[in-house]
């Protein structure tokens, strides 16, 4: 059983991207915040929007993007970065089992 885990896992990884492609640049635009300093301090931190952010990104609409959080630009990198990470330490450890 433990050898499918790894297995699954990874498709579930390759999956996500196809995922919020397919989803519409819009789809986390409403609803309300439930980040902390929102809640408790009415004011807005550094990570409020990135969701939305990323996905207007993903999407190529750049605009949207930089005024829902500018430093989405410097994140969406490090996630594909530590995206790509995790599928070849996942690969590697199928390979070994």
């Amino acid at each position: 059983m433990k050898k499918k885990y790894p297995k699954i896992y990874l498709g579930i990884l390759l999956l996500i991207p196809f995922i919020l492609l397919l989803l519409p640049s819009t789809f986390f635009d409403s609803g309300e915040s439930i980040c902390l300093s929102v809640v408790l301090f009415e004011t807005e931190c550094y990570a409020c929007g990135m969701t939305r952010a990323i996905q207007h990104l993903i999407h190529f609409d750049f605009s949207s993007a930089y005024q829902f959080n500018r430093m989405s630009f410097l994140v969406l990198p490090l996630l594909i970065f530590v995206y790509f990470k995790e599928i070849k330490k996942v690969i590697y450890l199928i390979k070994k089992l």
